[in-house]
């Protein structure tokens, strides 16, 4: 993804309250949603925070697939990661979630390639993700990645 581009995935908002389908936008190295009207943004999925009151996004799960095509011997497939988002409850002092969990799961051609990491850190799953692979594919990112 350009540093001008936007993407943009549907998804589901899960909490105690419910669920709700979202979306999901990544916009110059932030990322974003909107639950029960109110809009949420951070630098990476579990910095989270409402953009009026500054709380931060907790005690939920947001999930989403993005298509993440796979270019193996030259030749590019489509693929699906599956995202699974799971933001703890609050610190004490209301801050940020005492627990995230980042859950990357990579679909691609009957095999699935699976990496878990805490703090939600977008790149050290995919990561863990691109060294499970065979050594001649590798994931198609937008330019540049980001959290």
């Amino acid at each position: 993804m350009s540093s001008e581009s936007t993407e943009a995935w549907a998804g589901w908002y899960r909490d105690r309250a419910g669920a709700e389908a979202v979306a999901i936008t990544a916009t110059d190295g932030r990322v974003s949603t909107h639950v029960r009207g109110t809009a949420y943004a951070g630098a990476t999925f579990a910095t989270l925070r409402a953009g009026g009151t500054g709380a931060a996004l907790t005690g939920c799960v947001l999930e989403w697939d993005m298509p993440l095509p796979v270019r193996a011997d030259g030749v590019e497939r489509e693929a699906t990661l599956s995202c699974l988002l799971t933001l703890g409850e609050p610190a004490a002092d209301g801050g940020a979630p005492v627990r995230s969990e980042l859950s990357l799961t990579l679909h691609d051609g009957g095999t699935a390639y699976e990496a878990a990491v805490a703090d939600g850190d977008f790149d050290e799953a995919l990561a863990r993700i691109r060294r499970q692979l065979p050594s001649t594919a590798e994931p198609v990112l937008p330019e540049p990645v980001r959290t």
